[in-house]
C-alpha cells in the first residue's frame, strides 16, 4: 500500500486540505513583496548637489533658479545638470558664455545632496545618500539579501527534513517578522544590511516549506490545483507590492507594511498540520495517523479509522535500516539523484536569473515604475491560468520546457527593438515576464514531484539556494549596460533557453505519484496511470531518466 491510497481514504482533496493553503496563503504573499521591495525601497531619485548660498541663503537673490543652477552645477553631454559633480567656487560668467563651461573644474559634491521628492518620500539613496561614489551600496542591498536567501534555502532545507515542516515553518514566520521590522527602524547602513541578510534568511523557510507542506497533503488529480493557488500567492503579493509602495512612499513603512502580515500567520500557524508523509517517513505512525484522523474526520469521511490503522501506516514506506538522517549528500549519493540534482540546479539557476532580471528593470522601459510593477504582476495572472490547463494536458516537463524558450525569444526580440520604441519594448518585457513567471510556476511543482518524501526538502533547499545564486547575480549582470548596452538581454536570453533545453532531459511526473525513498528513484518510476489511485496497484516506476526497462523488473 501506499501513501496515496491512505490519503484516498480521508478524500484527498476537501476542507482540510484547503484550511491548509489558506493559512499558508497568509504568509505567502509577503514573499514577493520582500523580493522585490528593493524596485521601490532603493529607488535612486533625481539629485544634484547641495550649494550652500543656493539652497539655504541668498546669494544668488537675484538670480532665477535655472541661472543659480548654471553658475553652480556643470553640465553633462546630455545637457542635463550633473548629479554628481559641483563648482567649487559660483561661475557667474558662465551666464553669458555658456560654452566654456566645459573647461571649468568640477568637483565632486561637497555638502551632500538635494533630491526630487516628487515620487518618494525617503529612500536608502536619500536617507544614507547612497548616491554618485556611494551607489553600489545601494545597489548592493539586493545581492546582501538575496545571499541570506540563499543562506536560508540550504538551511531551512535540511532541517525540515530533520525536524519536520510544521516546527520549522514556524521559525521562518518568526524570523521573517523579528528581522524585518528591525530592519525598518535600522540607525545605519550596516545594521540595515545585516537585518536584510537576516531577513532574507528568515523567510526563505516559507518558500519552501509551504509548498512541500501542501503538496503532500493533496492527492496526484489536485497537485496542480495546490501549485497553481500557491503561485497565485505570488501574483497577489505582487501586485499588492505596487499598491503599497504607492501609498506608502516612506521605505520605513513601507517595509513594516509588507512584513505586519506575519503577525497573523504567526496566530494562525497552530492550526497547520505536521505533513503525515514526513511522519511516516521519519516513523512517527502514530502522530500521522492522528493527522490523518484530523483530515478524515473535517473531510467527513469518518470510516477512515475502521479502515486505516497504525500499523498499516508503518508499511506504507520501506526506510532503510536502522535510523537514517539524510542530509544534502543524498541527493548526490546514488547515479540518478546525481544527474537529476545537477540538472534541476542548472534550471533553477536559470529560471530565476532570467526572471529576476526582467523584474529588477522596470525603470528601463520608459514607463512609470508602479504601473510597470503593477503589469508585470497582471501578467503572471493569465500566464499561471495557463499553466494550470497545459499542465495535465501536455505535462509538466513540456510546460516547463515552452515558458523557458518563450522568455528566450522575447529577451531575444528586445535585444533588437530600438530604444525609442518604448511601448513595444514594454509590451514585449511583459510578455517575458509571463512566460518567466510560468516556467517558476511549474517547477516548483514539478521539482517536488521529482524528488521523494526522504529528501524532498532538502532537494527545495538546494534548488532555492541555485535559484538564489541566480537572483544575486541578476543586479550585477544589469549593470553590464554600461559595457554595452544589449549585452544584459543576451545573457538572460542565453540562460533562459539553455534552462529550457535542460529541461527537456527530466522524466515527465503527470499523473504519477509522489516517491517516498531514493530506492523508489533509483529503480523504476510508475508510467502513467489513468486508474483512480485507490486502483492502482503497487508496481514499480519507469527509470528516472528515461532508461529502458528490462523485463522482469
Amino acid at each position: 500500500m501506499k501513501f496515496e491510497h491512505v490519503l484516498a481514504e480521508t478524500d484527498g482533496f476537501g476542507r482540510f486540505q484547503i484550511m491548509i493553503m489558506s493559512i499558508t496563503f497568509l504568509a505567502r504573499f509577503t514573499l514577493p513583496c520582500h523580493f522585490l521591495v528593493n524596485n521601490f525601497m532603493a529607488a535612486v531619485p533625481d539629485h544634484r548637489c547641495h550649494i550652500r548660498g543656493l539652497d539655504d541663503g541668498d546669494a544668488f537673490a537675484n538670480l532665477t533658479l535655472d541661472q543659480r543652477l548654471t553658475v553652480s552645477i556643470p553640465t553633462q553631454e546630455d545637457g542635463t545638470l550633473s548629479s554628481c559633480r559641483m563648482f567649487r567656487e559660483p561661475q557667474f560668467h558662465l551666464l553669458h558664455n555658456s560654452s566654456s563651461a566645459t573647461e571649468i573644474p568640477a568637483v565632486p559634491c561637497l555638502y551632500g545632496w538635494v533630491y526630487d521628492n516628487t515620487t518618494f518620500s525617503t529612500t536608502l539613496a536619500t536617507e544614507w545618500d547612497l548616491v554618485c561614489d556611494y551607489i553600489s551600496l545601494n545597489k548592493a542591498t539586493a545581492t546582501i539579501f538575496f545571499v541570506g536567501v540563499m543562506m536560508g534555502a540550504l538551511v531551512f532545507g535540511s532541517l525540515s527534513d530533520r525536524y519536520g515542516r510544521k516546527s520549522m515553518l514556524l521559525v521562518s514566520y518568526v524570523a521573517g517578522m523579528v528581522f524585518g521590522l528591525a530592519s525598518a527602524f535600522s540607525s545605519s547602513f550596516l545594521m540595515f544590511a545585516i537585518m536584510r541578510f537576516l531577513t532574507g534568511f528568515g523567510i526563505t523557510g516559507i518558500s519552501i516549506i509551504s509548498t512541500v507542506l501542501s503538496l503532500e497533503w493533496v492527492d496526484i488529480e489536485h497537485r496542480r490545483l495546490v501549485g497553481l493557488i500557491d503561485s497565485f500567492a505570488w501574483t497577489f503579493g505582487n501586485l499588492m507590492l505596487s499598491w503599497m509602495a504607492y501609498l506608502v512612499n516612506d521605505w520605513r513603512w513601507l517595509v513594516v507594511t509588507i512584513t505586519s502580515p506575519l503577525a497573523f500567520a504567526i496566530l494562525s500557524w497552530r492550526w497547520i498540520p505536521e505533513s503525515a508523509r514526513w511522519l511516516i517517513a521519519n516513523g512517527q505512525v502514530d502522530r500521522a495517523h492522528s493527522y490523518l484522523q484530523k483530515c478524515a474526520k473535517m473531510n467527513r469521511r469518518e470510516s477512515f479509522s475502521e479502515k486505516i490503522k497504525p500499523e498499516t501506516l508503518s508499511n506504507i514506506v520501506v526506510l532503510e535500516k536502522g535510523q537514517k538522517t539524510y542530509t544534502y549528500l543524498d541527493l548526490v549519493r546514488t547515479p540518478k539523484m546525481r544527474r537529476m540534482a545537477l540538472l534541476t540546479g542548472i534550471i533553477w539557476y536559470g529560471i530565476a536569473f532570467t526572471y529576476y532580471g526582467i523584474s529588477f528593470n522596470i525603470t528601463g522601459f520608459g514607463m512609470n515604475i508602479y504601473l510597470t510593477q503593477f503589469a508585470y504582476a497582471t501578467i503572471e495572472v493569465p500566464s499561471k491560468l495557463t499553466v494550470y490547463y497545459l499542465l495535465d494536458k501536455i505535462g509538466r516537463r513540456s510546460v516547463e520546457v515552452g515558458a523557458l524558450l518563450g522568455a528566450g525569444v522575447c529577451l531575444a526580440i528586445n535585444t533588437f527593438v530600438p530604444r525609442d520604441m518604448a511601448l513595444w519594448r514594454s509590451v514585449i518585457a511583459i510578455i517575458g515576464k509571463g512566460c518567466s513567471s510560468a516556467s517558476f510556476t511549474t517547477i516548483f511543482l514539478f521539482t517536488s514531484e521529482l524528488y521523494p518524501t526522504v529528501v524532498r526538502q532538502n532537494s527545495l533547499g538546494y534548488n532555492s539556494f541555485m535559484a538564489r545564486v541566480g537572483v544575486a547575480v541578476a543586479p550585477l549582470v544589469i549593470l553590464l549596460d554600461a559595457v554595452w548596452r544589449p549585452l544584459p538581454q543576451i545573457i538572460m536570453c542565453a540562460a533562459a533557453v539553455t534552462a529550457g533545453l535542460l529541461a527537456r532531459l527530466l522524466p515527465e511526473t503527470k499523473g504519477q505519484r509522489l516517491p517516498e525513498t531514493i530506492e523508489d528513484v533509483e529503480q523504476t518510476r510508475n508510467k502513467l496511470v489513468s486508474l483512480p489511485i485507490q486502483e492502482q496497484p503497487d508496481i514499480p516506476m519507469e527509470p528516472l531518466m528515461n532508461d529502458k526497462i528490462e523485463k522482469g523488473t
